[in-house]
């Protein structure tokens, strides 16, 4: 039976996750990959977790293990206010924070209730895939820009042709995939064109917290409550499994977030949430995070040292001070869609940088993960990768 012709327009818009499926490529044994954005499994509190989750059940079994409000368990909510009035000072009302599975439900459900079929959001070129993928679904219209003193300009033209972005879409710690931070004059910059416009920033925050060098910048909903939708995710800094995230908003924005969770899934899963309660509370949280940003730390320095010590002339890369990516430019006129399959030859992978390109730009980028291989594979890899580069430079006599 072809589905096609009942299929809804939603439905058509959706794109395959170029990530996913390279990610069945690079799962090969034999290859090393950088392709993913998967934490280090030593991160991973397996003893702590045994523990916590056998105190779950022993006190509040019954509970952990039944349906629960849309909203999320509140012994979390609360957690989460306190890491945010700690790191930040910022007073959080537990009723601004709704629990979500993962901080990708978070991205869909905002899309869900802002965008119609057509609508325009502002981003960053490049930027997040799966972000992108959200608002595909939902039938709107990405519109990058390659820097961000660029963003009042480009409100201007959009609102004079009548295609008023519905909101701003900014990751501005360690970027994904660029690895890049925003500077604090250009938050402010962002808040103050939101304000100008009445626009919604919608601000992406899964690796904030995984600094391991330099000064942690306050965020834009610290500058702008009244109109940031923050996200937030515990699978970077606590486990990926569980899929806990949440969302922090206004009032009348959770509001809408909950009744479009209720046709979602109900709720997120309570046990997951219960449990990772008890990790914050107990303090096992904090020691791991800085244990974490120890490690990552240690993996990109021997990913950047590797870089200077195998790469070929006229490649450049990021060196982030935080999160999980750094991003690699070839010289412009190469296509990093060739360099994968010549990659594959040498058993290294990565992301194509085009992928996070939402005007199909970037040919000459790629996206690499410097949390998950050790510290050995990072370095083979990037010898195979930089093989694979120089195979590729000689088919074109360079």
């Amino acid at each position: 039976m072809d589905i096609t012709p009942i299929l809804s327009k939603n439905a058509l818009s959706m794109r395959r996750s170029q990530i996913r499926d390279l990610l069945s490529v690079a799962t090969r044994p034999e290859i090393i990959s950088f392709a993913g954005g998967f934490p280090s499994p030593e991160t991973f509190p397996v003893e702590d977790l045994k523990k916590i989750m056998q105190e779950v059940l022993d006190t509040e079994g019954a509970a952990a293990l039944q349906y629960g409000s849309t909203e999320g368990v509140k012994v979390l909510r609360e957690e989460i206010s306190r890491l945010y009035k700690r790191d930040e000072n910022l007073d959080v009302p537990v009723e601004n924070i709704m629990i979500t599975t993962a901080s990708q439900q978070a991205l869909d459900l905002v899309c869900r209730i802002f965008i119609d079929p057509g609508d325009v959001i502002v981003c960053g070129l490049p930027t997040y895939l799966a972000a992108l993928q959200s608002v595909w679904s939902y039938q709107g219209q990405p519109y990058g820009l390659r820097h961000n003193d660029g963003l009042a300009e480009a409100c201007n033209v959009l609102c004079a042709t009548g295609k008023r972005p519905k909101f701003i879409y900014s990751i501005p710690d360690f970027q994904n995939p660029s690895g890049e931070t925003m500077t604090l004059e250009e938050r402010q910059y962002v808040v103050d064109v939101a304000r100008k416009y009445d626009l919604v920033i919608v601000e992406d925050t899964p690796y904030k917290n995984i600094r391991f060098s330099g000064e942690t910048l306050p965020s834009m909903y610290s500058m702008a409550p009244e109109r940031v939708i923050m996200v937030g995710t515990f699978s970077k800094t606590f486990v990926p499994g569980f899929r806990l995230g949440w969302i922090v908003a206004n009032h009348d924005i959770i509001e809408r977030v909950i009744v479009a969770k209720q046709s979602s899934d109900l709720c997120t899963p309570v046990f997951n949430q219960m449990v990772a309660a008890k990790y914050l509370s107990s303090g096992a949280y904090d020691i791991n995070l800085k244990k974490t940003c120890a490690l990552y730390k240690r993996k990109k320095e021997v990913m950047v040292n590797s870089f200077e010590e195998f790469m070929p002339k006229g490649v450049t890369w990021t060196n982030p001070d935080g999160g999980l990516f750094l991003f690699l430019r070839l010289p412009e006129q190469f296509d990093t869609r060739e360099l994968f399959d010549l990659a594959i030859k040498e058993n290294v992978a990565f992301v194509i940088g085009e992928a996070f390109h939402s005007d199909g730009s970037g040919k000459n980028t790629m996206r690499l993960n410097f949390s998950f291989a050790s510290d050995d594979k990072i370095r083979e890899g990037v010898k195979r990768l930089a093989n694979a580069i120089r195979k590729l430079y000689e088919k074109y006599g360079i």
